[in-house]
């Protein structure tokens, strides 16, 4: 990624653009043109994967665009006296795409989550958004050197192609077979497929708004308590700057 105006943050670059921007003068014009793009969505606990994971690193790296989802990020680049214009959360991103699909009568293709999620998502994208055309789907028990599977999907020739198989599965399988690929919009989308299928409820606007989504994630699915520990030991890294 080639970007004046990012922000690194622990050797990773997030772009600096609000949303709208992002889309307009980068996302668009690249769907517009046929051109490829992958798109990683970055909250704290994937900056720190990338710590732990040389290999994982590297993929994320490979992406043409960083996204800050989350608001440890604009936290943390506060901190860092280089301030992220907004928070882009990987889902409100999903959504945006998928209006646009729908606006342009692109092609969609949905990889990941168990099987009846998976089509749950699809039966919604059909309801909500009737113009895009499903290039196919598939649940996300695969390997990610399954080649049957890549062939199906470079056969569909989708514009889109959103990946739930959660990190680092998904920008594993990303950078693993974009190149079989002539043209593509490639975003892992972690847990989204279950949010639009309705399996799990997103927080609340007002939690929302007030940054507080996190806590609303805990609450519900107290479980999730180990990755509050990753986000509480990156922002002690960025606060006294031991990368």
């Amino acid at each position: 990624m080639v970007n004046k105006t990012a922000v690194n943050i622990m050797d990773i670059e997030f772009i600096n653009e609000t949303k709208v921007d992002f889309l307009t003068e980068h996302v668009y014009p690249r769907l517009a043109n046929n051109e490829k793009c992958f798109i990683v969505t970055a909250n704290p606990e994937i900056v720190m994967k990338t710590r732990e994971s040389k290999a994982y690193k590297n993929m994320v790296k490979q992406a043409d665009y960083v996204v800050p989802d989350g608001v440890g990020i604009v936290m943390a680049s506060k901190f860092q006296k280089q301030p992220i214009k907004e928070r882009i959360p990987g889902y409100d991103l999903m959504l945006d795409l998928l209006a646009t699909a729908d606006k342009k009568s692109y092609s969609c293709y949905f990889l990941g989550a168990k099987e009846h999620v998976n089509k749950k998502v699809v039966e919604q994208i059909k309801q909500q958004y009737p113009n895009i055309i499903i290039a196919g789907y598939h649940h996300g028990y695969i390997s990610t050197d399954d080649k049957s599977i890549v062939e199906r999907i470079v056969s569909s020739n989708p514009d889109l192609i959103f990946v739930a198989l959660g990190s680092p599965s998904q920008e594993e399988w990303i950078t693993k077979h974009i190149n079989n690929f002539t043209k593509g919009l490639f975003m892992g989308v972690g847990g989204s497929f279950d949010v639009i299928a309705g399996e799990v409820k997103r927080a609340p606007d007002a939690w929302i708004n007030l940054n507080l989504e996190w806590l609303y994630r805990l609450l519900r699915q107290p479980f999730r308590w180990k990755r509050i520990l990753k986000v509480i030991e990156f922002m002690a890294r960025v606060y006294f700057k031991k990368e």
